[in-house]
């Protein structure tokens, strides 16, 4: 107990960094210009309408000056952070001029070995005003993260001017059903949102949703926040119920993990539109989020092989979530292995984030770039400018695969939880009945080692209707894998037995799913 309260208290001062005169004197020049710039971007983005000018008019010399803030922002950490100076003194360098001369940080080789109090400006955790979020723990054990008042008025300004944009209500009405434990999304999306709307926290409850909804009745633009797979538990639910969609207008707003188009058309059956957010626990909740563009880029990556290749390249035969960021806010870099660093420009964080790699692989896009392609085909560029025109926004774009480790490799080609999804929920007249999925490799009979999909389903089964729902995902999984995986196509080919999945149905709780908390899903098992 003693120790724990040391790494979150340990004091610090300037003088204990042993700052030469001149370090001195560069440390408050960076500073002030830092808390000058910070201001200026603050005064713009301080009203849901200054956020939604600049998302609409960013200009590429913008990308300069966000550049330039995360060069200060490090240099200033190398004077200001004593972990960060202990950090950089182990890796030395001739000179750090730019910001591609400061190495990357990430959990085990900067949050791990340094206390928390010695990752704050000035080397000190404040007695009071910090909010202190836990990750969920996917990386294999949880870490907590201190925000102070001005980081999070930050992030709250920032969500309330993106949801403003992209969910015009009436009469809003938010429905937060994010965790409302420690972890940083549910608290911090609830505060957020009492700027804009009338809130309710219920939390991932399915029955306090309902009830909220008959209480307060169809009057009111509703939005759900929540986490992809709890929206389909929702939506499963309410029909179930008999509920009366169509007297309601229900949008949703997800984030904490991927989701596929087909999950997406899944839910869009209900609700008016689902938008998806980016954001780690580790990094700030409001990294990115889709639009109604992104979505359309999105699909059209999918279905346009020539818009693809231009993008993404002619072999990626993946499809990545696609969100547009603000680097003003969160610089955004990716290294020769295509993982995402970030660096939150802001000075108002309490422990700076400096190109920090979060695990995900990524690819970087300017706005200008993508409309060059677009603008190829006319068919194209209709389409794109009507995506754009409700929800106009410069911003440059995020295309995100994932955790670069989330795969299943089988006879050489890697199976991602995302294309399993796919062939779970497109066309499956059963969707309804599958609560989640997660993937394993299991060896057979003969020694050979096959994937096999577990689902949980939502109740219980006749045996027909079991038999009837494996074989649709069956079919379905390796129709789509077959589509998208030219590795696995290749397979087919060679050995036709190598499509033979297994796909293996458990009552809720029972199974791989024992013990798993519903938040937020666990894809890959042993």
């Amino acid at each position: 107990m003693t120790e724990t309260l040391r790494r979150y208290s340990e004091p610090s001062t300037v003088a204990s960094l042993g700052l030469t005169v001149g370090e001195r004197w560069r440390r408050t020049r960076l500073s002030l210009s830092g808390r000058v710039r910070g201001a200026a971007f603050r005064l713009a983005r301080r009203h849901p309408a200054g956020w939604r000018w600049l998302a609409g008019w960013y200009h590429p010399v913008f990308d300069r000056l966000a550049a330039a803030n995360a060069d200060a922002v490090c240099a200033l950490a190398a004077l200001d952070v004593p972990a960060y100076r202990d950090f950089l003194r182990a890796r030395p360098s001739a000179v750090r001029r730019r910001l591609a001369d400061f190495p990357e940080t990430d959990k085990e080789n900067y949050v791990v070995p340094y206390a928390a109090a010695r990752r704050c400006w000035g080397g000190r955790l404040p007695v009071r005003g910090v909010v202190v979020d836990e990750s969920a723990g996917s990386s294999g054990r949880p870490f907590n993260w201190p925000r102070g008042e001005r980081e999070l008025r930050v992030v709250h300004h920032d969500i309330a001017g993106y949801t403003s944009l992209v969910f015009p209500m009436r009469r809003p009405f938010v429905i937060n059903a994010y965790s409302m434990g420690a972890w940083a999304t549910g608290t911090t999306t609830g505060t957020a949102m009492a700027r804009i709307a009338v809130v309710k926290n219920t939390g991932p409850d399915l029955g306090k949703i309902i009830d909220t909804l008959h209480e307060f009745g169809p009057d009111f633009d509703y939005l759900v926040t929540a986490y992809p797979p709890f929206l389909k538990h929702l939506r499963d639910r309410l029909d179930a119920d008999g509920f009366p969609w169509s007297r309601y207008r229900i949008s949703a707003s997800c984030g904490g993990e991927g989701m596929t188009e087909a999950l997406r058309g899944y839910l869009e059956e209900r609700f008016r539109r689902v938008r998806s957010a980016y954001g780690a626990s580790d990094l700030t909740i409001g990294v990115g989020a889709e639009t109604r563009f992104t979505v359309w880029l999105r699909r059209r990556l999918w279905t346009d092989p020539e818009v693809r290749a231009a993008l993404l390249g002619v072999d990626e035969q993946r499809l990545p979530m696609v969100f547009q960021y603000n680097p003003l806010a969160t610089y955004l870099e990716t290294n020769e292995r295509r993982e995402l660093l970030c660096t939150v420009t802001s000075l108002d964080v309490l422990q700076p984030r400096l190109r920090y790699n979060v695990g995900d692989e990524a690819v970087l896009l300017p706005y200008p770039r993508i409309v060059e392609v677009l603008r190829g085909a006319p068919d194209r560029w209709a389409e794109c400018r009507a995506a754009l025109a409700s929800e106009r926004m410069t911003l440059p774009v995020l295309l995100l695969f994932g955790r670069r480790d989330s795969t299943v490799s089988y006879l050489g080609a890697n199976l991602y939880p995302q294309d399993v999804e796919y062939g779970l929920y497109a066309g499956n007249p059963y969707a309804a009945e599958i609560s989640r999925f997660c993937l394993a490799l299991a060896e057979d009979e003969a020694l050979e080692t096959r994937p096999v999909v577990h689902i949980e389903l939502r109740r219980s089964l006749a045996e027909p209707v079991r038999d009837a729902l494996a074989a649709a995902c069956r079919t379905g999984v390796r129709r789509h894998l077959a589509a998208v995986s030219r590795d696995f196509a290749q397979s087919l080919t060679e050995d036709p037995t190598a499509g033979e999945l297994r796909v293996e149905l458990h009552e809720a709780g029972t199974g791989p799913f024992a013990g798993q908390q519903k938040i937020k899903n666990v894809y890959l098992v042993g």
